[in-house]
């Protein structure tokens, strides 16, 4: 099992002509995914990397049963490429394009709540599910399957941590990116909740960093509605206030969405929040070796239930029988014949 992509993932890739679009074919095709179509208005016919080419996403989704899609278009075809996927039916949008101004973000955001669509991103790396299939830029041979779910606001730390933990044998059920945008498709609480549903995962590790009150949110749902352990880090924990740090939605302003506010949300949740990338493997470890040893623990004996007792039955004195009428009747009787043969001798004495 995983989240959001498996081996059934049939991907349609939108801007499959341009640089990016064709570089990131190659490599999903080589990591094993199934890439069937591929987009670009006017170019219907070509062929990348025996990927056939069609005019929109309906006609490639007609052809090829796709219900994925990935955009690798610049940001100001961006908007479009995801309103005609998900007027086409695909199940899962991932946006790899960044830059989509928030306003324009605002009005996908409304639309697709009246669609069956899921989005994720904009500005993601994507996600990938390792060993199986991978929808985005992730690179693939740092992963590892294995059972940790891994979440994240940030490409790059996605990587920095997933490396960490493959090298010290904890492989990944699957890794998301939700964007580094102020508007996504897919925050936080979708992920965690999808990850605490899938059998796969038995841990999750959280990437945040600074800006809004994503990790805040997400640190009271974990208290409230996880049974299975996370780890977090935060990055941005030098970051001077007012200064964007890399995403658009990596800002602190107003004195809110700091890295030490962000902490101290999960540190309440009893959540183990890691100092650096690297030690997320090592609180990580402890995690899963705790669940290692709750598993080896026998099960309590239930006590059987106690048979009820059976009623005892009390034992029955014999009635004592009544001598019957006859023999009261036979005993008179023999009384009367002894009386009648003494006066039948006197008689004869007397004679």
């Amino acid at each position: 099992m995983s989240i959001l992509i498996d081996r059934n993932t049939r991907v349609v890739v939108q801007g499959i002509t341009g640089r990016d679009g064709a570089f990131h074919t190659k490599q999903m095709l080589d990591y094993g995914t199934k890439v069937v179509a591929g987009v670009t208005p006017g170019k219907a016919g070509e062929n990348i990397e025996g990927v056939p080419v069609f005019d929109s996403v309906k006609e490639a989704r007609d052809a090829t049963k796709a219900n994925t899609s990935v955009i690798y278009v610049p940001s100001k075809f961006a908007v479009d490429a995801i309103y005609e996927a998900a007027e086409a039916g695909m199940d899962l949008v991932v946006c790899i394009s960044e830059g989509i101004p928030a306003m324009d973000m605002l009005e996908v955001y409304n639309y697709l709540k009246s669609k069956k669509t899921r989005l994720v991103g904009p500005n993601t790396p994507g996600l990938i599910t390792p060993g199986v299939t991978k929808v985005g830029i992730m690179p693939g041979q740092i992963h590892m399957k294995g059972n940790v779910g891994v979440v994240s606001r940030s490409g790059t730390l996605t990587y920095e941590v997933v490396y960490h933990l493959t090298k010290n044998g904890m492989g990944q059920s699957t890794c998301l990116g939700t964007g580094g945008d102020q508007i996504v498709g897919t925050g936080f609480l979708d992920v965690l909740e999808m990850f605490e549903k899938d059998p796969q995962t038995k841990t999750v590790v959280l990437i945040g960093e600074i800006g809004g009150t994503d990790e805040e949110e997400a640190a009271v749902y974990i208290n409230k509605n996880m049974t299975k352990p996370v780890v977090a880090f935060v990055a941005g924990r030098t970051a001077p206030p007012g200064k964007r740090m890399g995403h658009a939605g990596a800002i602190i302003a107003g004195g809110s969405g700091t890295a030490a506010e962000k902490v101290a949300a999960f540190e309440k949740a009893k959540i183990k929040v890691a100092e650096s990338p690297s030690e997320v493997a090592i609180l990580m470890r402890g995690e899963l070796e705790k669940l290692a040893k709750k598993a080896k623990k026998p099960a309590k004996k239930t006590a059987k239930p106690k048979k009820a007792k059976k009623p005892t039955k009390r034992a029955v004195k014999p009635k004592k029988v009544k001598k019957s009428a006859t023999k009261k009747v036979t005993a008179k009787s023999k009384k009367a014949t002894r009386k009648t043969a003494k006066k039948r001798k006197t008689t004869k004495r007397r004679r």
